[in-house]
Formats: structure tokens, sequence, C-alpha cells
């Protein structure tokens, strides 16, 4: 790996933890900047890179360090939110993939987005679920779990979606990324 390549890695893994303190209180989950920081780690990393930025994150938060938005340590694994964590590797990944298979077009970045926002619901919402029922013994139903952690959230995140492919748009070019000058040429 390059030295550009370890340095934005790690710099995208400090703005994911820089996300988790800059939170909107919501009833079950609450609102982070994480979505934005992971999807633009896919758009402008790749599916790779932004992944490995997100799992970086994710190991010094449970590692012990206070990074997550309650706090760090290996125990969050069983914390209901945590679910979300994983589907932002997987997110990250996908967004990467879509937006890196061809030339950077806005269409392209916004279904990239928002199919990696989609993952990241689909994995968060399962795992609270699933940590709800059988870890917690407080089962949550479909309903209020689709109204809580999702419906009341996902506006936020469209409009950080839309965003992070905008933002992609103007710093794809001004990065000179590796992966974008042999599609464009």
């Amino acid at each position: 790996m390059k030295t550009k390549d370890i340095i934005l890695i790690a710099m995208f893994a400090a703005l994911i933890a820089v996300g988790s303190y800059i939170r909107i209180p919501f009833p079950m989950c609450p609102k982070t900047l994480h979505v934005l920081f992971t999807t633009l780690a896919g758009v402008l990393l790749g599916s790779r890179k932004g992944a490995m930025s997100v799992i970086v994150f994710i190991l010094l938060g449970l590692a012990g360090l206070p990074v997550f938005t309650g706090g760090g340590g290996i125990s969050y694994v069983v914390q209901p939110t945590f679910g979300y964590m994983i589907g932002f590797i997987v997110g990250t990944f996908v967004t990467g993939t879509i937006v890196h298979s061809g030339k950077p077009t806005m269409q392209r970045l916004l279904v990239g987005c928002f199919s990696g926002m989609l993952i990241i619901y689909a994995i968060g919402m399962a795992y609270y679920w699933f940590i709800s029922y059988f870890w917690l013994d407080k089962p949550i139903g479909i309903v209020p779990l689709f109204i809580y952690c999702f419906l009341i959230l996902v506006p936020g995140d469209i409009c950080f979606c839309i965003l992070a492919a905008m933002l992609g748009k103007r710093l794809i070019p001004v990065l000179k990324l590796d992966q974008y000058k042999k599609k464009t040429a």
C-alpha cells in the first residue's frame, strides 16, 4: 500500500470517529455523521480502502478508545446499535464497488451511496432486533423497529447520501485518485 493510501485510510477512520461525537438524540438510535463519512470513504477511497478505514475505526473502538457514540470497548458488540457498525463496513464496500465500477457520473455516485445506505440499515436493523430479542430479552416489534431505527433516521441519511455524491463529484478530480485515471482517460 502506498503512503497516500495509508494516510487517507487513517484520515477517514478519524473522520468517522469525529462523526460519533456530532449527534442528534433520537429515541432508539442516535443520529450521527457516520453515514456521511463512511459513504464518503467508499466514494473517495473505493471498496477495499474505504472498508479498511471503517474496520480501523471499529477496531479502535473495540480496543477501548471511546470512538463509538456510546463509548468503546469489546462489550459494545452486544449493544443493539453495533449492527450499524457492521453495516458500515459492508455498505462502504458496496458503495465503493458501485462508484468505482465506471466513470464517476452523478447517477453512479447516487446509486452507490443509496445502495450502501440501504445495506447499513438492513444489517443494523436486523442486528438491533436480534440483540434486543435474544441478548437483552427486551423484544422489539417489527413496526417500532421500522419506525425508530429507519423511518425517523432515514431522511437525514438521504441528505447525507446526496451530499456525499456531490462532494465525491467535486473531490474525485481534485484528489487525482489512481483508480479513476484509467477510466476517464
